[in-house]
């Protein structure tokens, strides 16, 4: 089975090419058109920007991505594209452009969660070699039932899952999602854009000996008894913490060591959270999911958490190729939806944008 996977919910116009075959993944192509450079300069994404960049790349990206496969239009058997949430200017754009190639070509079209998406990049096998593609032998060895660790600008969530496309949401942000946290703690230290990997990139300059700046930030819900969480509050500690020595932001040894605290704060009740969820659940697997699953300190520390703690659970994290916004998670979900669900492809007309599509069980 060949599937073109298509993503444009935020500010990646991005195009795949999969190909299944017994239950093993290679992707032929991952093409992505990055707006980083063109959001710089406020700080953050505009929508309406967005959304013309990618009326601008979306079918020169779309080509690459055949051409890069060398896959033929006539070859595809199935298109997938994120249809929610997102950004709803951005989200139209490759819905329609999706809609209009599955009419032109008469091929099955799916609308996909962005979150399904960034779960089910766990199941590409990590890239072995950049000619032949990346095989995964039973889906990379994800094991049901699995706890997903969700962790992106829009959302942090727990999702159990007892088998293929059943979610159920154990806990989740009460504000402010955690990628959402890193960049406003970004702005408020003057950081360049995006926020997070800038925050990640000063945690990293912190010296822990010769440092002459000892900062403490509070560890939100990190003993509630649920597994819900907060960021809002970390973020204004961060905040308040400026305000009280704004003769120090000139300095960069106070700005790594307020990285690092936050940084080590935030992942910190992250993997807590995680791991008493996981105690309580008894899962075969832990994945980690979403744009914030690129940070290395995450990945590190959750891995060796459980390790440490929980041996036997196989901990399953994306490439970051994968981890980032892409549109082979996009066609890897797209597979899973199509052979697993009830409700097989749909006619072109019904796939639509919804900025708050809810994450849907089959």
């Amino acid at each position: 089975m060949l599937i073109l996977g298509i993503e444009t919910s935020c500010d990646e116009t991005a195009a795949s090419i999969i190909e299944v075959k017994k239950e093993k993944i290679r992707v032929l192509s991952n093409v992505v058109s990055s707006q980083i450079k063109l959001h710089a300069t406020w700080g953050g994404v505009v929508p309406n920007l967005a959304a013309r960049e990618h009326l601008k790349n979306i079918f020169p990206v779309i080509h690459s991505a055949l051409r890069e496969a060398r896959v033929k239009p006539a070859n595809l058997d199935l298109i997938g594209v994120t249809s929610g949430p997102g950004l709803i200017p951005a989200l139209l754009i490759g819905v329609n452009a999706a809609k209009t190639l599955a009419y032109v070509w008469k091929k099955p079209i799916l609308g996909i969660h962005h979150i399904e998406g960034h779960i089910y990049a766990n199941f590409i096998h990590p890239v072995k070699s950049a000619k032949g593609g990346a095989a995964s032998p039973q889906f990379n060895g994800v094991k049901f039932p699995a706890l997903c660790l969700v962790v992106s600008g829009g959302h942090t969530q727990l999702v159990l899952m007892k088998k293929h496309l059943h979610y159920q949401i154990i806990g989740e942000t009460q504000d402010d999602a955690v990628g959402e946290a890193f960049d406003k703690v970004a702005r408020i230290l003057g950081l360049d854009y995006p926020g997070g990997p800038s925050v990640a990139r000063w945690a990293t300059r912190f010296k822990v000996q010769s440092s002459k700046f000892k900062v403490d930030l509070p560890r939100p819900m990190i003993d509630s008894d649920n597994f819900n969480f907060s960021f809002s509050g970390l973020k204004t500690a961060v905040l308040y913490e400026t305000k009280k020595h704004p003769e120090l932001m000139k300095k960069s040894a106070y700005i790594s060591a307020l990285c690092h605290e936050f940084q080590n704060a935030a992942t910190e009740v992250l993997i807590v959270k995680t791991l008493r969820a996981a105690k309580k659940y008894h899962p075969r697997s832990i994945l980690l999911a979403g744009g914030v699953s690129a940070n290395l300190e995450l990945r590190k520390k959750l891995g060796d958490t459980l390790k440490k703690e929980m041996p036997k659970i196989a901990y399953r994290i994306p490439e970051i190729t994968y981890a980032l916004d892409n549109s082979a998670m996009i066609a890897v979900a797209t597979y899973f939806r199509q052979n697993l669900s009830r409700k097989k492809a749909y006619p072109w007309k019904i796939v639509g944008a919804d900025a708050n599509l809810k994450l849907l069980s089959i």
